[in-house]
């Protein structure tokens, strides 16, 4: 388990990192792995010798304890789920060392990116009680690897060709005086643009209202329960017969990462920036939201993307866990608190809003350790490992291309195939909600200062169903109705693009409609078992394509790779004007 799970880790991290930078981000998910492992884990078993060394001491080891089996396997995809989903804070680095050209260390990355990612097993810990343990909270992301582990992967393997082989700023003593930002005029949003940051401020007040209204009573009794007896379903029933992991361990690593963030902090202030009341309030909007959107994302399946900030996140990086707003209202609280320091937004940002994201991840591979009987203490000591080699690789693989590739998130250099779109749009947030400030857009020098108003229509809108389905009884469908949810998926659909739209729709109306509808057997048993094939699919055909093709630089041409079908529309009409390529 642990030499498959480190190769997978490690494999994945490299890959998803490599492809990250390029113009067309790749992630290759853990389903990949998942698969991949099973001949691996096989050959292992039957070949390895199964000599017990240093027997009888403390230091006891059996290289070969056993056959290849499911927890095995469960583990080592824990293990690639880490390499899977992109760190978060490399942004931070990029952004900072590549695009603002400033300097920041080796050492001081490492620091951020270790404390983001660890930060959230404290989070984890504390709500693991209502996220992991309540039937209520089943996680239907996992049913989609459940079912491949209850696959026979030997038998499907046969079918399977796998077994073959700027100068710009970061400190306010060195902005031109805004005098020339009003010469030049206010910052302007398309109206797309706009309406999504409203969106997400609309989803992040529709989560908190939803959660209390329709599971605030189910919160609440499961705290009460959880100091006294009380009903436990069969699989926590069935958990407790492991060594639990105690919750003071959780307390443990939180309070030493808060404290390693707030001296990195005040130490490294000439790279970082953030001030250490910065990040006490960063953890404490992580702390409030971890649980309301932690019930979204467990009972509805729908793990929301940041909206139109990263916009390519929301394309390309499925597996990772994102939140409905959660990215836009640390922004906008550390922009209006402390406007003009783009680094010091960027840095809150991670540290509020991916810590409770990353809480979200542990708590979800909890609950699939739950379901497959995995012991608490040994998915602990994998989800600790797996974290800590995801962030020194990540980091190593983007440090190694930005030192190495020339021009990297140049958009500028023509054919280039490194331009960071990624990145680039983490840029620009840094420079609307950083630089700029929300004041100068959203507040009293007023711009889109009308947005605000969504906050609003967010809180009354699951007041709405909250208070239809009281007055209509007998009508359950509206208890179905999920604002957070309709929300944030209009949310998604502006900036993405046609195929990332109908594709989805096409495929889920077809299974969740027609196939669970006149075939409720045949959706039992497949519905989540062709989820992980699609995902799957997707990333080996990505790898094959590039390898095959993209490193002979071959390309296929034809019209819909043009994005501008009409020369008309960026061509000038005028004849005595002449531009190359029109």
């Amino acid at each position: 388990m642990w030499v498959l799970g480190t190769i997978s880790c490690v494999l994945l991290s490299f890959l998803n990192q490599f492809f990250w930078y390029r113009t067309e981000p790749l992630t290759i998910t853990a389903i990949s792995a998942q698969i991949a492992v099973v001949p691996l884990g096989q050959l292992m078993a039957a070949k390895i010798t199964d000599r017990v060394f240093f027997k009888g001491s403390r230091w006891e080891i059996n290289l070969n304890p056993g056959p290849f089996n499911v927890k095995e396997h469960v583990l080592i995809t824990i293990f690639a789920n880490s390499g899977a989903g992109s760190v978060y804070a490399i942004h931070v680095v990029t952004v900072v060392k590549v695009l603002y050209k400033k300097n920041i260390t080796f050492f001081v990355s490492l620091i951020v990116i270790l404390t983001t990612q660890v930060l959230g097993f404290g989070w984890a810990g504390i709500f693991r009680r209502y996220l992991v343990e309540s039937a209520a909270m089943w996680w239907p992301a996992n049913l989609v690897q459940v079912s491949l582990f209850s696959q026979n992967l030997p038998y499907f393997l046969r079918f399977s060709p796998l077994p073959q082989a700027k100068n710009t700023i970061s400190h306010p003593s060195s902005i031109p005086i805004f005098t020339a930002y009003d010469k030049q005029g206010p910052l302007y949003l398309s109206k797309f643009f706009a309406m999504t940051y409203g969106v997400g401020f609309a989803a992040l007040n529709a989560t908190i209202v939803h959660v209390a209204l329709f599971h605030g009573r189910e919160i609440w009794e499961q705290r009460k329960a959880s100091f006294g007896d009380k009903k436990i379903d069969i699989h926590t029933r069935l958990m407790r017969k492991y060594k639990q992991v105690p919750e003071w361990w959780f307390v443990c690593i939180l309070l030493v990462n808060i404290a390693a963030t707030i001296f990195a902090c005040e130490y490294y202030n000439d790279q970082l920036q953030l001030p250490w009341w910065g990040v006490l309030l960063a953890c404490g909007i992580a702390m409030v939201f971890t649980l309301p959107i932690g019930i979204i994302t467990a009972t509805t399946n729908q793990v929301f993307h940041h909206f139109i900030t990263h916009l390519q996140v929301h394309i390309t990086d499925k597996f990772m866990l994102h939140t409905p707003g959660l990215n836009i209202i640390t922004e906008y609280i550390i922009g209006y608190i402390y406007p003009g320091y783009p680094v010091v937004n960027m840095c809150f940002k991670v540290y509020g809003y991916i810590s409770m994201t990353h809480a979200i991840t542990f708590l979800q591979d909890f609950k699939l350790g739950h379901y497959m009987k995995i012991p608490p203490r040994t998915m602990f000591m994998a989800q600790i490992v797996r974290t800590l080699i995801a962030c020194i690789v990540y980091l190593g693989t983007a440090w190694w291309l930005i030192e190495t590739v020339p021009d990297i998130c140049d958009t500028t250099t023509s054919n280039s195939v490194w331009t960071c779109p990624c990145d680039t749009v983490f840029y620009d947030a840094s420079v609307i909600w950083g630089l700029v400030a929300p004041r100068r857009i959203f507040r009293d020098l007023r711009v889109y200062e009308d947005v605000n108003w969504f906050f609003l229509a967010g809180a009354i809108a699951p007041v709405l169903v909250w208070l239809a389905s009281k007055a209509f009884h007998s009508q359950e469908w509206i208890k179905l109705i999920n604002m957070p949810v309709l929300i944030a998926a209009t949310g998604m659909m502006p900036p993405a693009t046609t195929v990332s739209c109908t594709t989805w729709i096409i495929v889920g109306f077809f299974s969740g409609f027609v196939v669970y509808r006149y075939r409720p057997k045949l959706w039992q048993r497949y519905n989540y078992v062709l989820s992980g094939a699609l995902d799957a699919g997707l990333a080996f055909m990505g790898v094959l394509l590039y390898l095959c093709l993209g490193l002979e630089n071959i390309s296929l041409d034809r019209w819909g790779n043009d994005l501008d079908g009409c020369p008309m529309a960026s061509c000038p009409t005028a004849q005595c004007i002449k531009v190359e390529g029109c």
